[in-house]
């Protein structure tokens, strides 16, 4: 990840009000370039520490209140979550610890902020049936599109809603991604069914080149992914914009899809990022491993006719239960059927 250039806060800034203090670190941090995303972490990290000191002065906090806030979330999670999953506690702990440690470096405080144990966010996808119970739930034109572009092109969901006509190069079946994390601009491609569905949507809209592609906003299209959820026989909660990113990640490695040509498909500037989907497919390995498997094991063992476990094919006795194998097998060959 990037490491935002947000420098020093002016001199003195310690003596202001805790809120003149944050509204002068979002005015930083917007100068230097960061997202809205990126903003609104670091302010609901920082307000959620002042909200647990009651507000306390910044130029009073010290080591023990950092302690007693991540024991605290450690222990009962946050206000006002939406799930009760520790692990889930312990990612966003890591996260706002890493946030507000940037915050107290950049005011210039000596408080240094543990990171404690990274937890790996557990990652929701869909499966290839799931997906396609959802499509048969989009019958409207734009949610189709929708589901479409998502799926089959790995887009976050800032990425699809800033999308616009100029960004659409139809003749090489190539998209450019212009609000893409970090601000690095990067090429998507797709089936020629995608673009067709895009040239249809365009002069059925009447869309000029520098319309968007899709009027919503982040929490309508939100909305949208969770009704079509609905509707599909999904659980909601399950299902949201980024998790049709996961799916497509998923499924483009389970057909064959490099490492590398994912990578720069998704936007990760890290490959260790893009890896993470390869752990997703241990399920397709396992069932290629025990079928397979079985059938060496058949050619190489038989069965105990006492306790039913596989043995080796040459045995004389089962070594789990003591049974004379030989024996047991004339005995079966001599009843009659």
């Amino acid at each position: 990840m990037p490491r935002l250039d947000i420098g020093e806060a002016p001199e003195g800034i310690i003596e202001l009000s805790n809120e003149e203090i944050v509204k002068e670190f979002e005015a930083t941090l917007e100068a230097s370039g960061a997202s809205k995303e990126t903003i609104r972490a670091y302010m609901a990290a920082i307000r959620d520490f002042l909200s647990f000191t009651n507000n306390k002065p910044l130029r009073e906090v010290t080591l023990r209140d950092v302690i007693n806030w991540r024991n605290t979330r450690l222990r009962t999670g946050f206000p006002g979550a939406k799930t009760n999953s520790s692990s889930k506690w312990q990612v966003t702990l890591h996260y706002y610890s890493i946030l507000l440690r940037r915050f107290l470096q950049w005011l210039g405080l000596r408080v240094k902020v543990p990171g404690g144990k990274r937890v790996p966010p557990r990652i929701e996808v869909l499966n290839e049936d799931e997906l396609k119970k959802l499509f048969g739930a989009a019958k409207k034109p734009q949610d189709r599109l929708i589901l479409t572009l998502l799926a089959s092109t790995g887009l976050r969901s800032r990425e699809l809603l800033e999308l616009r006509v100029e960004d659409i190069d139809f003749t090489n079946r190539v998209i450019k991604v212009r609000s893409a994390k970090y601000g690095k601009e990067r090429l998507v491609t797709a089936p020629q069914e995608v673009f067709d569905e895009l040239v249809a949507w365009i002069k059925l809209n009447q869309l000029k080149p520098g319309d968007r592609i899709f009027k919503l906003s982040y929490t309508g299209l939100y909305k949208k992914i969770k009704r079509l959820a609905e509707k599909a026989g999904i659980e909601p909660a399950r299902v949201r914009p980024h998790v049709l990113r996961h799916t497509f990640a998923t499924l483009a490695i389970r057909r064959g899809l490099s490492l590398p040509s994912l990578q720069r498909l998704l936007g990760h500037s890290d490959i260790r990022t893009t890896q993470v989907y390869l752990h997703l497919t241990i399920d397709d390995i396992k069932r290629e491993y025990d079928e397979k498997m079985r059938e060496a094991l058949e050619e190489t063992s038989k069965t105990c006719t006492k306790c039913n476990r596989r043995i080796p094919i040459d045995s004389v006795y089962c070594p789990y239960c003591g049974t004379s194998v030989e024996a047991s097998s004339q005995v079966r060959e001599e009843i009659p059927a």
